[in-house]
């Protein structure tokens, strides 16, 4: 799977769970979710499973933080280190 997948896969996640009825033109990869509050505790659980069930990996408790969660870039990042 190409990073590229893998971001479309996660903005079109992000899009519907998060900012439903935003403009698409306004998620940009580097937009900070977490820190700026767009995804909250609940939505990182969303988001965890949403990513395992997608692409077929294990996500652990001590990899949800921000430097894997915050923008589109870190979690194409930490999805495409997850497999491989």
């Amino acid at each position: 799977m190409t990073a590229e997948e893998i971001r479309d896969a996660v903005r079109v996640f992000i899009l519907e769970d998060a900012l439903v009825g935003e403009d698409p033109a306004n998620l940009t990869d580097d937009l900070p979710l977490r820190t700026s509050g767009i995804i909250d505790s609940m939505g990182v659980i969303r988001l965890t499973s949403f990513l395992e069930d997608r692409f077929g990996i294990r996500v652990d408790a001590h990899e949800t933080g921000v430097e894997n969660t915050d923008t589109v870039n870190a979690i194409v990042a930490f999805v495409a280190s997850k497999l491989g």
